[in-house]
């Protein structure tokens, strides 16, 4: 992780863009009143979003196991759909 002020991202942009996709460096842009944004790779953005849908989704299992296991689940019929063939 590299910790940059702003006039040198300014300056040199094409070099800290190619540091964030090449070598999956991610850069930390310092601007006053530590209004700091961070430039990364969109292959490591997406891969960090994931992650967090992944981690999402799996707290959602975690609420509903809780739920179930201290008796507040809800038991329904389930629907059959018919087949279009």
């Amino acid at each position: 992780m590299l910790a940059v002020n702003y006039s040198t991202i300014r300056n040199n942009l094409k070099d800290y863009c190619d540091k964030a996709t090449d070598e999956r460096e991610t850069v930390i842009v310092t601007r006053k009143n530590e209004k700091n944004v961070v430039i990364m790779s969109l292959e490591q953005y997406n891969s960090m979003m994931k992650a967090l849908r992944n981690a999402e989704y799996l707290a959602k299992i975690d609420r509903a196991y809780e739920q179930l296991e201290s008796s507040r689940g809800q038991q329904h019929e389930l629907i059959e759909v018919e087949s279009d063939e």
